[in-house]
């Protein structure tokens, strides 16, 4: 029997497994894909505090100091830093290397075998379509749709978002600058991006549920940029926004998407996911050691990460519902809004990490708040 079992060999699995089998925890990983990383969903946009928290050297397309966001008129603006802002890195290496570095701390690996069901009892028993294997502890790093999450009731995540990106054959002229598209008619309450990858380029959207397939309006998009022929591959996926209620329970305990650990604002969810680990690493540790694994012992995880990123979280939530109710006009409007207060300053300053920091800066002066207050109110 193995002290803890982990659905999910993505990158949230993968650094809890390696993490809890340093400290000599008997791991093993099931994965239903032939290896970690694929299929590949993320576009792989993420900071260097995230790949430091990954703890591995995954290759890097690309390195981008800043961008250029396009209004649903034309109109755009360019927010630029003289360091780097994200690096774009190959999300399937990275999984791989997270996974080898897992593999070389002692946890074993199952790929190739689907996870079913688990029952809880003096252990946790965990049938596949291999085999079943028993373990004291569940770990749920079973992604977006996860069926371990919904074992613990009714724990759908607010709301997904679905997202589709293509590779296209186009090297881009600016290779330091990403784009990205705001409007409801190029993205409905959500964003496109298009990103600088050396030989390739990465374009892709998402958008909300009750929009339809995000398909047509990636090809929408690749039509007006004269791309439609040029695609290499597509990728597709859904995204967890808003939490989920519960994040733990008898010797049960999720992680990464399978936790709703997700940006609203950009959808990103590594930088929580890792920063999450280090809460579940030690809870997990004290609570195996100790014999400690039931949900009233495991709701210091919940606790922790509430404290240390949860309230980020929620904030951009709020600001995503307020996001949500402007309309293309509204969003022109808040381009003339960032040229009136000379806000680009501001702007240059954004984190990928913490987006909703700057968009609670840029209303801070009084000026700039009564100059918002038009808009403030349409999200009422």
């Amino acid at each position: 029997m193995h002290d803890v079992v982990v659905v999910g060999a993505g990158p949230a699995g993968n650094l809890a497994a390696r993490s809890l089998a340093e400290r000599k925890f008997e791991v093993l990983v099931i994965e239903e894909h032939e290896s970690s990383g694929l299929p590949q969903h993320c576009t792989g946009l993420i900071s260097d505090e995230t790949i430091a928290m990954s703890r591995v050297k995954p290759d890097i397309y690309n390195t981008l100091y800043g961008a250029e966001v396009i209004f649903p008129n034309g109109q755009s603006i360019e927010v630029r830093s003289d360091k780097p802002k994200a690096r774009l890195v190959d999300r399937v290496d990275m999984e791989m290397k997270m996974a080898a570095a897992a593999i070389d701390a002692g946890a074993d690996y199952c790929y190739n075998e689907k996870y079913k069901s688990h029952v809880i009892g003096d252990a946790v028993v965990v049938d596949t379509d291999v085999r079943p294997h028993r373990g004291k502890i569940l770990i749920g790093a079973d992604g977006a749709s996860s069926t371990i999450a919904m074992s613990l009731g009714d724990n759908r995540p607010r709301e997904y978002v679905r997202g589709i990106q293509a590779d296209v054959k186009l090297r881009m002229d600016n290779q330091d600058l990403f784009r990205v598209f705001l409007g409801n008619t190029v993205a409905p309450g959500f964003f496109a991006w298009q990103i600088p990858c050396g030989s390739f380029t990465r374009i892709g959207l998402c958008t909300t549920w009750s929009a339809g397939p995000p398909s047509q309006y990636l090809i929408d998009l690749l039509i007006r940029l004269g791309l439609e022929d040029k695609v290499i591959k597509v990728t597709s996926g859904k995204i967890p926004l808003g939490g989920r209620q519960f994040v733990c329970g008898d010797r049960c305990i999720l992680t990464g998407d399978a936790a709703g650990f997700v940006k609203p604002i950009s959808g990103g969810g590594l930088y929580p996911a890792f920063r999450a680990n280090r809460h579940l690493t030690d809870i997990l540790a004290a609570g195996l050691d100790s014999d400690a694994v039931y949900a009233r012992d495991l709701s210091d995880y919940e606790r922790a990460c509430n404290e240390d990123f949860g309230r980020d979280l929620d904030r951009g939530y709020r600001l995503r519902k307020a996001y949500l109710k402007l309309t293309d006009p509204d969003l022109n409007k808040v381009y003339d809004y960032i040229l009136k207060n000379d806000l680009i300053p501001t702007l240059n300053d954004f984190n990928i990490d913490h987006p909703s920091d700057t968009f609670t800066r840029i209303v801070r002066s009084p000026h700039a708040l009564l100059s918002a207050l038009p808009l403030v109110l349409r999200t009422i």
